[in-house]
């Protein structure tokens, strides 16, 4: 049955759901408070697509990391000290999945979504033919014998669930990446040749036409301000004017939990802002092939067509624009650190958005207790990663169609 959905966000997370509700038949309109699509999380973020390397904040030994960093010049982790009180009850949750039980039943549930992700995007890719500024494979970077340890938990999972990889040497990655500087300490790397990297925002402007001509309609420079039941129907409120539909997917990022609280719908959803920096190509002898992330810090090092990304560090405590000085120079420390001759970091175009971000990890998906009210939320750093079959299974579910993957883990029922 043709229903009239309204989805609220117009991030890459949004812009797929609503292409899905679309392909399903459905009459579909994207609220974007934004003057186009890809405007916060999905603007300048890593681009890397990798089941193996998507996995939660919440790990073993993270928690003992994060603190060995906290008062350092460059880290991967910045506090700001603050009253929040919803800070500290995300913090406490996040501290109990840290458990290395938690942590795989997580870290399986979201590469369960992440490859499910990863194909569908090929597939529309190739139907397409949507150039997003890809490259294949993906190689992780240990600086150091501990982070080869920590790694371990992560490795044996991807064993267990028949993942493609290799764990090599320094050797065998600077043979796979010729670029990486041979003065920079590796103990050691994770080679994933089955993954890969893309410009998201790219992506995402390239399927918003393809929705559009399939009848989507984008409403820009719209903020939603509350979600209303009307009988059978959703009543969606922008400014003083009521907007009816028969269904309505949030997929507002960070601020979803503005509309969620309301119709009492509590998750426990944090903004933890991300950096990142864009670098002009003056080297091209010195840039990578594809895409590294670099274990110590947590950052990773893309290549997008002439430039170079540096995506990371997680800033708790702080919700503003503001670029704080210590993830810039840690971003520049990464980029200098491995291809130090490849960009002038300094004259990086730097920025900063905030991730909804889920103490144990996984996003949630489906239903909520309001009839007819759908979430697509909480990805975390992992958005971009996990967009298109994160929209399938939530078109899908809208639909009254069962996901082409088990869901079991993925729902609010989670929280219940």
């Amino acid at each position: 049955m043709t229903k009239q959905v309204a989805v609220i966000g117009g991030g890459v997370i949004g812009v797929c759901t609503a292409y899905f509700l679309a392909e399903a038949g459905h009459e579909v309109v994207v609220i974007e408070r934004h003057q186009n699509v890809a405007q916060e999380a999905s603007h300048a973020n890593a681009g890397i697509i990798s089941p193996a390397y998507t996995e939660p904040w919440a790990a073993p030994g993270m928690p003992r990391k994060i603190l060995s960093y906290l008062f350092r010049s460059e880290a991967p982790v910045l506090l700001k000290p603050t009253l929040d009180r919803s800070l500290w009850r995300w913090a406490r949750r996040w501290l109990a999945e840290c458990d290395i039980d938690r942590y795989r039943i997580n870290k399986s549930r979201m590469q369960r979504i992440v490859s499910y992700s990863r194909d569908l995007l090929r597939q529309m890719s190739e139907y397409y033919q949507i150039d997003y500024q890809q490259t294949a494979g993906v190689l992780q970077l240990f600086r150091t014998e501990r982070d080869l340890k920590m790694a371990e938990p992560a490795c044996e999972l991807l064993a267990e669930h028949g993942v493609q990889h290799r764990m090599i040497d320094a050797e065998t990655a600077r043979g796979i990446e010729p670029a990486l500087a041979s003065d920079t300490p590796l103990a050691g790397a994770l080679y994933l040749p089955q993954d890969e990297s893309g410009n998201c925002p790219l992506f995402t402007k390239r399927l918003k036409q393809i929705a559009q001509s399939m009848g989507v309609s984008f409403h820009f420079s719209t903020r939603v301000r509350s979600i209303e039941k009307d009988g059978s129907r959703i009543a969606v409120r922008i400014d003083d004017d009521l907007f009816f539909a028969d269904a309505v997917v949030i997929a507002a990022g960070a601020d979803s939990t503005e509309l969620l609280n309301p119709l009492g719908i509590h998750v426990p959803l944090y903004p933890v802002k991300g950096y990142s920096a864009t670098a002009n190509i003056k080297n091209f002898e010195s840039a990578p092939n594809a895409a590294l992330v670099d274990a110590s810090y947590q950052v990773a090092v893309t290549r997008m067509g002439d430039r170079i990304r540096i995506a990371g560090t997680a800033e708790l405590g702080s919700r503003t624009a503001e670029l704080h000085e210590a993830a810039i120079r840690t971003l520049i420390k990464v980029g200098s650190d491995w291809f130090p001759n490849a960009a002038n970091y300094n004259k990086a175009n730097f920025w900063c958005g905030v991730r909804p971000m889920l103490p144990d990890g996984p996003p949630l998906l489906g239903a909520t207790p309001m009839q007819n009210v759908y979430v697509n939320i909480g990805h975390g750093s992992s958005g971009w990663a996990m967009a298109v079959g994160s929209g399938k299974i939530v078109a899908d579910i809208v639909s009254g169609q069962t996901p082409d993957i088990d869901i079991d883990g993925l729902t609010l029922s989670r929280y219940g």
